[in-house]
């Protein structure tokens, strides 16, 4: 499943956007990216929640905050208070904005370490969810510059508290040598369910084998190999918990000629078998 990039527009008055989102019917699957960071706020909705290569459950007060081009999406299944919509409270701004504040400003580096480590995506409890949901409703109501210093506030509290890293994998980020990682990686998501050659991907990069390895690992803290695991395993998720499809069907959609490899590495990353991953998720 291929994410498509989402063209963000900035709030009017603002250096920052966001969205007070008020859904009837569901949250539909849309699998996209952008490079904003997001924090975002669900209420009253529960269902599936999509991160990189992590899938899982949300319920009302899902709070996450995403890092940039991490593909991502919602899936609702029930309201829990059925007279009322589905909302989500999205908040976006960019790598750049966000640095020049908290690297100048020693009031709000704590702001920088939280989104360092928001690359792969965080999950907040969900009672801290719900202890923030008068916050974020609140400035949505504010003129631009009271908005902004709820936006920090709220960034500020939840840097002191702690989050479950959500997907294993992460995109690279601005770095020498981006261009030759951003085309390798590009290629592995929109073609990792086809066989790769290490050596077709080098010549992508326009490097040695082993240089590719040196500078994927330092991006992505992560090795070729699981690197392409986690995006094979991760849509395996998908399917398996929102499709009917046949087990060995969605083995050899995402990438696997042999249906015991793809239980054994499914296993290996969810820790349980891809049958019993789809029973969990149908209770």
């Amino acid at each position: 499943m291929r994410s498509y990039l989402e063209h963000l527009i900035v709030s009017p008055g603002c250096s920052w956007s966001r969205l007070n989102r008020r859904l009837e019917d569901e949250i539909p699957f849309e699998w996209h990216h952008h490079p904003e960071f997001e924090l975002t706020l669900t209420l009253n909705s529960r269902g599936q929640r999509f991160v990189g290569d992590n899938v899982g459950r949300y319920d009302d007060g899902d709070l996450v905050l995403i890092g940039p081009n991490l593909p991502h999406t919602w899936a609702s299944r029930e309201k829990v208070r059925v007279g009322e919509p589905h909302t989500a409270l999205v908040f976006w701004f960019s790598r750049e904005w966000i640095e020049q504040l908290t690297t100048e400003t020693a009031e709000l580096r704590p702001i920088h370490r939280l989104i360092d480590r928001a690359a792969s995506g965080l999950a907040f409890d969900r009672s801290i969810g719900l202890s923030l949901a008068a916050d974020f409703e609140a400035i949505f109501s504010r003129a631009p510059a009271q908005s902004l210093f709820g936006l920090l506030d709220l960034l500020l509290r939840l840097s002191e508290l702690e989050a479950q890293p959500l997907s294993a994998t992460a995109p690279a980020q601005a770095e020498a040598g981006r261009e030759r990682i951003d085309r390798v990686l590009q290629h592995l998501h929109q073609s990792y369910q086809e066989p790769l050659r290490m050596e077709d991907l080098a010549e992508i990069a326009a490097l040695s084998v082993s240089g590719l390895h040196r500078l994927f690992r330092k991006h992505t803290q992560s090795n070729i190999s699981d690197y392409l695991i986690g995006l094979r395993i991760g849509e395996a998720c998908s399917r398996l918990s929102a499709t009917r499809q046949p087990i060995q069907h969605i083995a050899a959609e995402v990438g696997y000629a042999s249906l015991a490899n793809f239980n054994r590495q499914f296993r290996r990353l969810r820790g349980m078998s891809p049958r019993a991953y789809r029973a969990s998720f149908q209770r």
